[in-house]
């Protein structure tokens, strides 16, 4: 079991979060990896990563989803800024992991879709072990105040979440995967509608993204980039902004212009699969997110207020920020 403790650095050394700051000072985190919950019916063990502020009281807590092929040392970028601005961030290892090189004719390979789900919500129901399990954790978390967190697989995997349903091939509305228990999310470079909208290999390949927003109700801050082109839909960078027009419960979009489905490199430090690598656009979907979440968790809290009045202020903008 692997921990480190340090002091995360301030992102708001970046050009553009300067220009955003909405937030005080990051505090050192403790990041502690692998917590392993025991789940003999997934084939693997469910692996986490857990970061959290070193000091602090009634902490809220982002269970943060993985894109496809990640694990739960990825993302560091968002993970590192959340937690030293007071989450706590649990991450999983999900059975697409690389790392677990699940062979294409394993049985669970068309179900992992399904038991991303499941995986997030035996990390809800073992809070109490999560929570004996890391040092000085014990305590201080706040399980009234929990988010989802995902991106492009992650962001699919979230959205079922927190309301999204998938649809079944005779076009009835599949199983209500939403878990009460998880009061805000947001959805990274999330994929949009299914029937026309998916391009002929998304359906042969991935039938599960035929999906429909129209039950997401939880508040949710939808992010996309607007030269977002992916093989999975037959639109444009558009497709990535359904989860917002189309649900009731997302009430915030960010569209990061020149972003790309990493968002300026969101997915790690130095990842060669970041296309449009940009601190300050990386900068911005730490910031936003965080003071969303803020918001959202704690009515009255300013830093949403002015994370974007700040972000729509500067000289060059770095994308647009929508309302519902």
């Amino acid at each position: 079991m692997a921990t480190s403790h340090s002091k995360i650095p301030d992102p708001r050394e970046f050009a553009a979060a300067a220009r955003l700051a909405a937030v005080g000072d990051s505090s050192p985190v403790l990041s502690l990896s692998p917590v392993v919950l025991p789940a003999p019916w997934r084939g693997e063990d469910l692996k986490l990563r857990v970061s959290a502020p070193v000091s602090g009281s009634r902490l809220p807590i982002i269970i943060f989803a993985h894109g496809s092929g990640s694990s739960m040392d990825g993302y560091a970028p968002l993970v590192d800024f959340w937690a030293a601005h007071g989450f706590v961030v649990i991450q999983p290892t999900f059975l697409d992991s690389r790392r677990l090189g699940l062979r294409e004719d394993d049985p669970r390979k068309p179900l992992v879709w399904r038991m991303r789900v499941q995986d997030v919500k035996l990390i809800l129901d073992r809070l109490n072990f999560i929570e004996d399990s890391v040092p000085t954790l014990k305590g201080r978390l706040d399980r009234s105040r929990i988010a989802a967190v995902g991106h492009s697989f992650g962001a699919q995997t979230t959205g079922l979440l927190l309301g999204a349903r998938t649809i079944d091939a005779d076009g009835s509305l599949g199983e209500d995967m939403s878990d009460s228990r998880i009061k805000v999310g947001v959805l990274l470079s999330a994929g949009g509608r299914g029937g026309k909208a998916l391009s002929p290999f998304a359906m042969e390949h991935f039938p599960y993204l035929n999906q429909s927003y129209a039950s997401l109700t939880t508040p949710t801050l939808v992010v996309a980039g607007n030269k977002d082109y992916s093989p999975l839909t037959v639109l444009g960078p558009e497709w990535f902004t359904d989860a917002y027009t189309l649900s009731p419960g997302a009430n915030r979009l960010v569209t990061l212009f020149g972003g790309e489905h990493m968002l300026g490199g969101i997915s790690g430090y130095l990842v060669t699969e970041t296309t449009d690598e940009n601190p300050e656009r990386v900068a911005a979907v730490q910031l936003l997110t965080w003071a969303y979440l803020r918001n959202m968790l704690y009515p009255g809290d300013p830093s949403w207020s002015i994370a974007c009045r700040k972000f729509s202020e500067s000289p060059n903008p770095l994308g647009r920020i929508d309302a519902k």
